[in-house]
């Protein structure tokens, strides 16, 4: 007794104040200890405390409460003590608790964070007890994206190593060195050469989404549809074509199994929401949660569709120039290579490659191809500047939708733009560090293991670089314009090393679908069309509640 006094003492002097009233509770504990073998002379029943058990109870379970509550919050001073600003936590939770609730997504809380720390360069919060640092200066971002990358080479979300390989060694997830040495290998097949022989892939789901719109009978009035899912069916539809190299048919049959495994991925249930939140802010706790980044169904299928495919092109020696042929020719080249210690060119560390490049190429693609049918419908100025750009451009071209067509449109660059600064696919960024790290121009050291975040968009809608950001105007990406920003205030696809690999992918089926829509149709708003959208509180990117309905007719006969 008389040394926990002493410890309890020490840590008083040392103005240690949470850790002294842990002790000082620790202390009475102990104290309580001593009496446990009182003998109540006239019952002859052994006693805890007091004559009680139910009063024995109250009492330790109440200490119990208190030992807890002083242990979860022993953090909660962590950034101000620091000189950083921080959002007042609540116990257990930190400032978690609407996402946890899913009251709130993951991109709109961190929006709300960037919000409240208004002006400043940093701001401190917290998820349970830890300790996160959101990063609101666009000169910070740029340093811990691009000039001090060996500090923050990492993102901060994991998979489990062992039980989900197919979530761990994704180029998107990978950690380094062996993200180091992965990531070159694969850049190859994102060359402009390989985006053009990829485009002529895509242009036969082009006239199959052509078909499908005319199969609707869009005369007249037209109709109303849901246009995330139809997008989602195009995109998963050009995935199956450049990735695997197979007619997937989602247009024609919704619930083709490759599309149905997409919609399992990102079927945002209280369950695949709690999977995404533990792989993105909580990874310490995945290895006993065991969560599966692409969910238990889609990595079945993916690791039975995959093998079904590399089997059947390695006994044609068939050759597509698509992906499935370049993981079979590094499964070959990379065996042996020493430098990917944590990682290899077969089993699942193979199909994560693939999986990865069909959600990074579906989903997200999808929902900017639907956002940006949305806001033109909203904005039918804008609609009609694209169109009469669209329809001049194939005028030249004798009616035929062409690479560079879609590669150098101006205004339809423009337009996507603006959408992805509304409605980025992915709304943050996270990393950590991987060694202590002092804040250049601030009195700040970053610990170690320090999580990171970057609100992408609470940055795309700052009135500092994007005035009144709530509107919908192309015109913010002219070029004039863009130079006039300070660099990394947009981030649709990150920046850096650690880039989007797949960006100039991602941009060229986006513009392609939109292209092919409004060639011939018109979009506007129905009853069932929400203004403003209303975001998915259950979903890890950004993901309209309900999807996207709109009306859309047809309005012209193809050009040529």
């Amino acid at each position: 007794m008389r040394r926990i006094y002493y410890h309890s003492r020490q840590c008083k002097a040392h103005s240690c104040n949470v850790h002294y009233k842990l002790r000082k509770y620790f202390l009475i504990l102990f104290g309580i200890c001593d009496y446990i073998s009182v003998f109540h002379s006239d019952s002859f029943k052994m006693v805890l405390l007091t004559l009680h058990w139910s009063l024995d109870g109250i009492l330790i379970l109440s200490s119990l409460m208190v030992v807890a509550y002083l242990f979860v919050t022993r953090k909660f001073n962590y950034w101000s003590k620091r000189g950083v600003k921080e959002l007042a936590p609540t116990p257990f939770v930190g400032n978690f608790m609407d996402c946890l609730l899913s009251k709130k997504s993951a991109p709109q809380f961190l929006k709300d964070l960037y919000n409240y720390g208004r002006d400043l360069p940093l701001l401190g919060f917290y998820v349970f007890d830890k300790p996160y640092l959101l990063i609101r200066d666009p000169e910070l971002a740029k340093h811990v994206l691009m000039k001090d990358f060996d500090y923050f080479a990492d993102r901060y979300s994991t998979a489990d190593e062992k039980n989900d390989r197919l979530g761990y060694a994704n180029l998107f997830m990978m950690k380094n060195p062996g993200w180091k040495s992965l990531r070159p290998k694969l850049t190859p097949f994102f060359t402009p050469g390989k985006l053009k022989k990829m485009f002529d892939i895509m242009l036969p789901v082009a006239d199959d989404f052509a078909k499908h719109l005319d199969s609707l009978h869009l005369e007249g009035e037209g109709k109303v549809i849901e246009f995330k899912d139809i997008c989602a069916n195009f995109t998963t539809d050009i995935i199956g074509r450049t990735a695997f190299g197979l007619k997937v048919g989602s247009l024609e049959n919704p619930k083709a199994p490759f599309r149905e495994c997409g919609r399992k991925i990102f079927d945002y249930d209280f369950h695949r929401s709690m999977e995404f939140l533990a792989i993105f802010f909580f990874p310490g706790l995945v290895k006993y949660l065991k969560p599966k980044f692409l969910g238990k169904e889609a990595t079945k299928f993916f690791r039975s569709i995959f093998w079904d495919v590399i089997e059947q092109r390695v006994g044609s020696g068939q050759k597509r120039n698509d992906l499935i042929d370049m993981l079979i020719e590094m499964r070959e080249t990379y065996k042996n290579d020493e430098s990917l210690k944590d990682y290899k060119f077969d089993g699942d560390d193979l199909v994560s490659q693939a999986a990865i490049f069909y959600i990074g190429g579906s989903e997200t693609s999808a929902s900017t191809m639907s956002f940006t049918l949305h806001e033109l419908a909203l904005n039918p100025d804008v609609q009609r500047t694209l169109r009469t750009e669209i329809q001049d451009a194939l005028e030249k071209t004798g009616g035929k939708i062409t690479y560079d067509m879609i590669t150098t449109l101006p205004y339809l660059d423009m337009v996507i733009s603006e959408t992805l600064r509304k409605y980025p696919s992915v709304a943050y960024l996270d990393r950590v560090t991987l060694a202590d790290y002092k804040v250049p121009n601030y009195d700040l050291v970053l610990e170690k293991d320090t999580p990171i975040f970057i609100s992408t968009m609470g940055s795309h809608y700052d009135p500092r670089y994007f005035p009144n950001p709530e509107k919908y105007d192309p015109l913010r990406f002219t070029e004039e314009a863009k130079r006039a920003r300070p660099s990394f205030a947009y981030l649709p696809f990150g920046e850096g090393p650690r880039v989007c690999i797949g960006m100039r992918l991602g941009l060229m089926q986006s513009k392609l679908g939109v292209v092919q829509v409004l060639k011939d149709y018109e979009v506007s708003p129905c009853e069932k069309t929400k203004t403003p959208v209303v975001l998915d509180p259950k979903a890890l990117t950004t993901t309209a509640l309900g999807g996207i309905h709109l009306n859309i007719r047809k309005t012209t006969t193809a050009a040529g």
